[in-house]
């Protein structure tokens, strides 16, 4: 059996890497989460990892009593998420938590020689040139979960040597606002956002595809997970969630990967690479759907995803800028202190500021705790 270590395992990843992992035949050596004990409890005792940790002081005391009666030994703070990914003994870390918490444990998992299964948007977001540095290094694998980066990965396999990809198609659903106007958008609620049509999902990430933020945010890591450059990564809108992504080759041929909308294939496929072992989900029958639509971005009424772009153009700072301006930004719409439109507008407010080149991880999680605190409304 080999040995996983899991970042994030109250999360909607997290949970259907706990289900996948038991049928790959994963062991439980560390599970880590920000602060949702209650779950993460129940997690422990039936998973029996030799370490867990959270993010949270206060809840980490906490659960240091609630299990008392195990022998897990219990971490906490950066420190404690970091000391897990980079344990001698994983054989996989998989990173799911959510925000730039993520970066610095994908930087320990990767300097201590671990593959990493990335579920993290933000660590190559903000550090993706850093990260992508410290993977060659260290000759490790960098493994996307998104179900699109999984796609194109797996439309990769088996790439001519002299096979030139011309790009990357990444598929978007649209969120629950496909059709709306800029106008409509000014009045939609956070619970509104957070019905998203096809996925279920983390509130932010959810909020993320209603604004074509995550799409924009996506653009960014596959510009570093597969060294394409930002002009070659198009976006279509495919409602039903069925074609997950696409690859097209000079000569024209284009390659998708389809399966039904269930993420439980890509966190698998990352588990076992590069072997595929039977998967319960649902198996696809495209009679069944009957049809299958594609749409062109409407960057009008979603501007988010053509911010993403520039920054990307621009380099340095700017994408863990208006990573962190967003961050923040969905934060205060979800706590009702932000209308739905100026989530965009303030993303978009960063890129006419003036930012340092960054030199180091540390100084991304500088840039990204002053651009944080300048958001208020």
């Amino acid at each position: 059996m080999k040995n996983l270590v899991l970042l994030g395992a109250t999360g909607s990843i997290g949970t259907q890497t706990l289900e996948v992992a038991e049928e790959a035949g994963y062991r439980l050596l560390a599970m880590a989460v920000g602060s949702r004990i209650d779950a993460f409890e129940e997690q422990l005792r039936r998973f029996r990892p030799a370490f867990a940790a959270v993010y949270d002081e206060k809840a980490a005391a906490d659960l240091k009593v609630r299990i008392a009666d195990l022998p897990i030994k219990v971490l906490s703070g950066m420190d404690g998420l970091c000391t897990l990914a980079a344990l001698p003994k994983a054989d996989l870390v998989l990173n799911a938590v959510v925000g730039m918490v993520g970066l610095l444990p994908t930087m320990a998992a990767i300097g201590a020689g671990h593959d990493v299964a990335l579920a993290n948007k933000e660590t190559l977001v903000a550090g993706g040139a850093f990260v992508m540095d410290a993977v060659r290094k260290n000759g490790v694998r960098l493994l996307p979960v998104d179900s699109e980066h999984s796609a194109v990965f797996q439309c990769l396999q088996g790439k001519p040597e002299k096979g030139r990809v011309r790009r990357l198609i990444l598929t978007a659903s649209g969120g629950p606002f496909f059709g709306y106007t800029k106008e409509k958008l000014e009045t939609v609620t956070p619970q509104m956002a957070l019905k998203h049509p096809n996925w279920s999902m983390g509130a932010k990430i959810t909020v993320d595809s209603a604004s074509m933020m995550n799409k924009g945010l996506e653009i960014i890591e596959a510009r570093w997970l597969f060294d394409m450059p930002e002009d070659r990564i198009d976006v279509v809108v495919h409602r039903e969630s069925v074609v997950h992504s696409l690859v097209e080759y000079d000569d024209g041929a284009v390659l998708a990967q389809l399966g039904e909308p269930d993420m439980r294939v890509p966190i698998q496929y990352a588990l076992t690479y590069p072997d595929r072992l039977p998967s319960p989900v649902k198996r696809l029958s495209l009679a069944d759907w009957g049809r299958l639509t594609f749409f062109a971005p409407d960057d009008a009424a979603f501007p988010a995803m053509q911010v993403c772009r520039e920054a990307l153009r621009r380099g340095g700072a700017y994408p863990a800028a208006v990573n962190a301006v967003n961050e923040r930004a969905v934060a205060l719409f979800l706590a009702g202190k932000l209308p739905f439109s100026r989530i965009p507008a303030l993303a978009e407010e960063t890129l006419a500021k003036t930012l340092p080149t960054p030199s180091s991880v540390e100084d991304i999680l500088e840039i990204d705790r002053c651009m944080r605190s300048e958001v208020t409304k």
